[in-house]
């Protein structure tokens, strides 16, 4: 298989600097985005050591390995290269002062022949498109989903909450963190869409939806995904990738989108 990527990072219209990072490495087929978090510009630090560490260290393995190396070898070195990350970045901020309680939340996707290994802290997201359904594949490390989760709010009422940046696991904030990772299968035509909650904390399921069939090419709707947020307050920076598996059909000949979770 082979996949098109497209990221995207915006300030937004409510912050002055950027504390969200992408990295992508199209040949190994890697995709990483970090939203960070921390006083001054510490966020900003967390979320770009993330990512820079990630690509570079887990693209090495990939191009020396991947071709030979058996999913369960895969997800190891994810998490030796996202526990790597978190103990330089817990070191950083432990060490200058500046920096003291920064961290970052993390996705990281590894596309291999037909499966996604992918990995996730906190509560940026990852969403896949397929077939006429749009669905989120990521779980949130958040106050707010735990809640859920124990039947204390309901979904309708999370979306007005004043809890909604608060998660329960970052990258940084302590000498070790879990990273959470899942196998999917991936077919010809699934368009997937990594983001930070400057995203999805705008929009709903069935705007980015609408968006992104709207809009045939990636560009274009990440764009038109990083406008739509904007227009909508953009209350927070905005971070996304788009990865598309070639051999799907194009936008004007998709069905109409259902939504699920």
């Amino acid at each position: 298989m082979t996949f098109e990527f497209f990221h995207a990072v915006d300030t937004g219209r409510a912050r002055s600097n950027n504390e969200d990072s992408v990295a992508v490495d199209e040949a190994n087929a890697l995709a990483v985005l970090a939203d960070g978090m921390g006083g001054y510009n510490a966020g900003e630090v967390a979320s770009g050591m993330a990512t820079s560490f990630i690509k570079t260290e887990l693209g090495r393995w990939l191009a020396e390995a991947a071709s030979r190396a058996t999913d369960v070898e895969v997800r190891r070195a994810m998490d030796i290269c996202v526990d790597n990350a978190n103990r330089a970045i817990f070191n950083a901020a432990n060490a200058n002062p500046q920096y003291a309680g920064m961290g970052t939340t993390l996705v990281v996707a590894v596309f291999r022949d037909n499966q996604l290994r992918l990995g996730h802290v906190g509560d940026s997201r990852a969403y896949r498109w397929r077939a006429g359904q749009f669905q989120q594949i990521t779980r949130d490390h958040s106050l707010l989903q735990e809640q859920i989760d124990a039947g204390l709010i309901t979904p309708e009422q999370a979306a007005f909450s004043a809890n909604k940046n608060l998660v329960t696991r970052a990258v940084g904030v302590e000498d070790t963190v879990l990273l959470e990772t899942h196998l999917h299968e991936v077919q010809p035509g699934d368009v997937y869409l990594m983001c930070s909650d400057g995203l999805s904390d705008m929009l709903d399921d069935a705007m980015i939806a609408r968006l992104l069939q709207t809009n045939d090419s990636l560009p274009a709707a990440g764009q038109a995904l990083i406008a739509a947020a904007n227009e909508a307050g953009g209350k927070d920076n905005i971070a996304l990738i788009l990865i598309r598996v070639a051999g799907g059909p194009t936008g004007a000949a998709r069905p109409w989108w259902k939504f699920g979770r």
